[in-house]
């Protein structure tokens, strides 16, 4: 699973840049219209210019995780980046960058959610705050951390 992790760096992503959903944006995991929830937005940008858009972080992992089963037209080489909404700041913020806290008593659209943070600081006071239970990068998230919050 390691060296999958490492194929999926943003390096080689391009300048895939952020997209704004529109109203017949659906979520690709669990149908919901995610222009109705821009404050736990998500988006996986493939290189090619075409986009997945969720209505929360958990929802993009489910994707992501197990993109043959949600896209299989598509490998892991073929996204050029990741965002997810920042839970202070309100902006779109690098997915593979961001620290992301499990088990706090913040819920989103779909209930139990991973909340993103630009910057550990912020993920740490948060997780403090908030009754988190972990600080996670990226590539630390897996299918049974996904699970758990189901």
């Amino acid at each position: 699973m390691v060296l999958m992790l490492t194929a999926m760096s943003p390096a080689d992503g391009g300048d895939q840049k952020p997209v704004t959903p529109t109203g017949k944006d659906k979520c690709p995991v669990c149908g919901m219209f995610v222009a109705k929830y821009p404050d736990f937005l998500a988006e996986i940008i493939f290189k090619d210019g075409t986009y997945a858009i969720f209505d929360g972080t958990k929802d993009l992992f489910k994707y992501y995780l197990d993109l043959k089963q949600y896209n299989p037209s598509r490998r892991m080489e073929d996204i050029g980046a990741v965002y997810v909404t920042d839970y202070y700041n309100l902006t779109l913020i690098d997915g593979y960058a961001a620290y992301y806290v499990s088990g706090s008593d913040i819920f989103g659209p779909m209930g139990r959610e991973l909340i993103p943070h630009e910057k550990e600081t912020d993920a740490m006071g948060f997780m403090k705050d908030h009754n988190g239970t972990a600080v996670l990068k990226f590539r630390e998230i897996t299918p049974e951390i996904i699970r758990k919050l189901d």
